[in-house]
């Protein structure tokens, strides 16, 4: 895959969303001047500026093509097979999806919550994290499709739900720990994979969640 973009270019961060190559500037990173993307993302209105040489080991990948849109959308309606019963673990795996940030993993965490939601409701934390990734799947299929956002919400719930009936509701129930209050630790968390919020030097992206402010120094 690819870890080389144009100014326009429309891409994927991972549990970040889509955002579009703005620019590609010099910037200080860990002692030296190395070349940045500037990347707007689009669901937290912010710029983050990401090493030309780190994209690969952060996972920003390009939008896919319209068939691959396609075929993820397609999936929605398979399926997941078993399940397993104890959500924290669920979560972590699913979790584990996001960062990968594909659009099959995407979908597949998708589908999998949603099918569990059909047997048992979602702890927060899961429901949070499904809509996450459905708001994730929405966009990237949008810009793939080339159509409005609300369409591409109306043609998820069609897969999921075809002909209005639920999909397969097969989730094999052992040990069900859904009302365990122990939650996960959350090392783990969007933010902790967010590089745009890290100041170290360290950090292999050296985004500065600018804002307003870089927008003026440019």
């Amino acid at each position: 895959m690819s870890t080389e973009f144009k100014i326009n270019q429309k891409v994927v961060y991972p549990c970040q969303g889509v955002g579009v190559v703005m620019d590609i500037v010099d910037r200080p990173f860990n002692g030296e001047v190395v070349k940045h993307y500037k990347i707007y993302v689009q669901e937290s209105d912010m710029n983050v500026f990401i090493p030309v040489q780190n994209v690969g080991m952060i996972g920003i990948r390009a939008i896919v093509s319209a068939e691959e849109a396609k075929k993820a959308l397609d999936s929605l309606s398979i399926d997941c097979g078993p399940v397993t019963s104890d959500w924290k673990l669920r979560y972590q795996q699913n979790l584990e999806l996001l960062k990968k940030g594909s659009a099959d993993d995407i979908a597949s965490i998708v589908r999998s919550l949603y099918q569990r939601s059909k047997v048992k409701e979602l702890p927060i934390l899961e429901r949070k994290l499904y809509d996450n990734a459905t708001k994730h799947l929405i966009d990237e299929v949008s810009f793939a499709l080339g159509i409005p956002a609300e369409e591409v919400e109306r043609m998820i719930h069609a897969k999921l739900e075809p002909l209005g009936a639920a999909v397969v509701k097969k989730a094999p129930i052992t040990d069900d720990d859904d009302d365990d209050d122990e939650y996960p630790e959350e090392n783990d968390s969007n933010d902790s994979d967010d590089d745009s919020d890290d100041d170290s030097d360290s950090d292999s992206s050296d985004s500065d969640s600018d804002d307003d402010d870089d927008d003026d120094e440019d």
